[in-house]
């Protein structure tokens, strides 16, 4: 004789909305491991977007230091006799003795050739920084400009002068944050029943911005 219960408990339970069990294991699953790892990286872009937006009302007083001064001799025949033209990066050992020189790392950056000049520019997250020198009497002006821990971390929420590596952090992250989105939507659909209040906040999130947007912004 057959038992009912074995029979039952072998058979995945359906619920009203579709999902088995083992699916809502699933996108539970997804949902936190993805909140984990997007967390922190939630709250600083959270953060930011406050200190952006409100970027005008935060005084900061940029901090910049400048260095004037003269090639060594034997430098002077490197630039020279450089057949460079438009972009190419300085000579390894005057890059390596301007770098003791500003405290800037100037490595492989690519600079800027004329007949008379050189110029590399530098910016960074919540800094600037340029070089210029002359090649004909091997005057070099370098000057950079720190604006401040908000302004570093403003740029990296846009990106702006960051490098590739953050770049791609940023394309992982918001695929993450897309996951965990998308795995919420599917929680918020297994729980609506019982918590009648969840399409209305839901459309609330949708139109409240929408309306803002069409009536508020000019």
């Amino acid at each position: 004789m057959s038992n009912p219960t074995a029979e039952t408990s072998a058979t995945p339970t359906i619920r009203k909305t579709g999902f088995s069990s083992a699916a809502l294991r699933t996108v539970v699953l997804w949902h936190w491991t993805s909140s984990a790892v997007c967390l922190i990286g939630m709250l600083g872009f959270a953060i930011t977007g406050i200190t952006l937006n409100h970027a005008s009302q935060i005084e900061t007083e940029p901090q910049r230091d400048s260095v004037i001064d003269d090639l060594p001799p034997k430098f002077m025949s490197l630039l020279a006799n450089s057949t460079e033209e438009e972009s190419a990066a300085l000579p390894p050992e005057l890059a390596e003795w301007l770098t003791e020189q500003t405290g800037k790392a100037i490595g492989s950056r690519k600079a800027d050739w004329s007949e008379d000049e050189v110029y590399l520019s530098m910016p960074g997250p919540g800094s600037d920084a340029w070089l210029a020198i002359d090649r004909e009497t091997g005057e070099f002006e370098f000057e950079s400009t720190q604006r401040g821990w908000i302004s570093y971390f403003n740029d990296l929420h846009k990106g702006r002068n960051t490098g590739a590596a953050w770049k791609w952090f940023l394309d992982l992250f918001a695929i993450a944050t897309l996951v965990f989105c998308f795995t919420g939507l599917l929680l918020l659909v297994e729980h609506a029943r019982r918590r009648k209040m969840t399409w209305p906040l839901v459309g609330l999130g949708l139109f409240l911005p929408f309306l803002l947007a069409v009536l508020l912004i000019h």
